[in-house]
């Protein structure tokens, strides 16, 4: 049987959501120096993916990326103290239950119907 992927979405509220697609947004940002090149990479246009980044930094008690507006010197868009907290703690979240749901997610697997 194959096994499930685990997938952790924190939902605080229907307007904050925090799950593996912001934290891979993040984590883009936080490479490539720009929203537009991190949305590009994930498929998703700038519009998009500020909106994104714009849900995430209203959301908390300060903003999660810090970005400065293109131009003829270009712009760009770091993640600030704030935000590479969050990313830390989400990732360690997916971490302890990577490590610690395995005796549950044998015992799930063990009530799936084998002839779906």
């Amino acid at each position: 049987m194959k096994q499930p992927r685990i997938k952790l979405r924190l939902q605080y509220d229907p307007a904050l959501v925090l799950g593996p697609g912001k934290a891979e947004l993040l984590e883009l940002i936080a490479r490539t120096g720009s929203i537009s090149a991190a949305g590009r990479e994930m498929g998703m246009s700038y519009r998009r993916a500020w909106s994104l980044v714009d849900e995430m930094n209203t959301g908390f008690i300060r903003p999660l990326v810090d970005s400065s507006r293109g131009g003829p010197g270009g712009g760009g868009a770091v993640l600030t103290p704030t935000g590479h907290e969050v990313l830390t703690h989400f990732r360690r979240l997916e971490q302890i239950l990577r490590d610690h749901g395995s005796q549950d997610i044998e015992a799930l697997n063990a009530l799936l119907n084998p002839e779906r």
